[in-house]
């Protein structure tokens, strides 16, 4: 079964269901040769290690809280708080509580 994209014009609820769990929760939300929508879910607890996205991003926490580690800092990251990290920024996040995140990928236009 192919995965449904959201089509422009389409409402997208980023909320979860009261049984949804964390890993059935995360999904993509649209791709487009610009930019990815991804909303990500974490259980308190769980993390995604450190790694680096050869793209510009941002993260908007829509509900709970996460740390997000950089480099040289540790960000704390609360509901309806948004962050921007420039290309190759390295970052790992960890769920503080149940959260719900909408990450956005700009990709690089292709020449």
């Amino acid at each position: 079964m192919a995965l449904h994209h959201a089509s422009p014009g389409e409402v997208v609820d980023l909320g979860l269901p009261a049984n949804a769990s964390a890993q059935a929760g995360t999904r993509a939300i649209v791709k487009t040769d610009r930019f990815e929508a991804i909303r990500l879910v974490l259980a308190q607890g769980e993390s995604i290690p450190a790694h680096e996205v050869a793209s510009e991003i941002t993260l908007h926490c829509l509900e709970g809280a996460v740390s997000v580690s950089l480099a040289d800092q540790r960000l704390a990251l609360h509901a309806n708080q948004w962050v921007f990290f420039d290309e190759s920024s390295v970052h790992g996040i960890n769920a503080d509580t149940d959260a719900v995140l909408l990450m956005t990928i700009m990709l690089p236009i292709a020449d």
